[in-house]
């Protein structure tokens, strides 16, 4: 199927979307993605809210899970996630604390990597231009970056996903994101998902402080995609897994804002 871009400016709505929305749109069956952690607020009342709002601020993929409220990564809670994962997708509270050490990281990293931007091109990566899009732009990172090693990943090669994986595959990471922002057959998929949706849609202008990012396997080392950055982040070589090493960095974000509340993770999975 065609996928039609005209360049526009586009805010969505941070609106639940249909479970089925990977799989129903060029996705093999086999890939799905599982709980690997949640944890939640207090009471009874906070924990309500908190998922919540992480099923409005992700629409592609919270319906698709049922958390697993848990406060850690335990190594025998890590075990029970089939195998093998292929990407881990994370929420987290974007805070001053997360802000300040971003811009410290990327700093640095820029410091150390004059050439960063040259030396992660090769990476599939989007930027993130369209408001409340942080889980679409989460699940096409988690899809895109495991396509060329993965031959089971599409079952329809014109279908909106595989097209646009296809589509921007030679592209630099602006050229993506207008891509995205003109590509009118996703924004009618993430907008469809209001008619699936369990919570009453936002505003346009209602502030959504959660966001999604991406851990993806890349020639061996573990890749941050977060369509909010400049570039991809190189966490250096995988010792153990995929998992565990995100793990390991996920639990570095939540150190960051120790008295935060709203964390959760889900891994892409392939049942080959």
């Amino acid at each position: 199927m065609a996928v039609h871009i005209e360049k526009q400016h586009i805010k969505w709505l941070p609106l639940e979307a249909n479970p089925e929305i990977v799989n129903e749109n060029g996705i093999d069956a086999r890939w799905t993605y599982t709980d690997v952690f949640g944890k939640k607020k207090n009471d009874a009342r906070q924990g309500l809210l908190s998922t919540w709002e992480m099923t409005r601020c992700f629409p592609s993929f919270l319906p698709l899970m049922t958390l697993v409220f848990d406060v850690g990564f335990e190594p025998e809670l890590l075990a029970m996630v089939p195998q093998p994962v292929k990407a881990v997708i994370f929420l987290f509270p974007i805070t001053q604390a997360y802000e300040t050490y971003r811009q410290q990281q990327e700093k640095d990293l820029r410091e150390k990597y004059p050439n960063i931007l040259d030396k992660t091109k090769h990476i599939h990566f989007f930027k993130q231009t369209i408001s409340n899009a942080c889980g679409m732009i989460g699940l096409l990172h988690s899809l895109a970056n495991n396509n060329g090693s993965n031959p089971t990943l599409i079952s329809d090669t014109e279908a909106l996903f595989p097209k646009i994986i296809q589509d921007t595959e030679h592209m630099t990471p602006s050229e993506r994101a207008t891509y995205l922002e003109g590509c009118t057959a996703l924004a009618k998929v993430h907008a469809d998902g209001a008619q699936e949706g369990q919570t009453e849609a936002p505003s346009l202008e209602e502030q959504i402080y959660l966001h999604f990012i991406c851990y993806v396997d890349i020639e061996g080392h573990l890749y941050e995609l977060d369509g909010r950055q400049a570039f991809p982040v190189d966490h250096g070589k995988i010792e153990n897994s995929l998992l565990e090493d995100a793990a390991v960095v996920m639990k570095k974000f939540m150190a960051l804002d120790p008295e935060e509340t709203n964390y959760s993770a889900i891994a892409l999975t392939c049942d080959d």
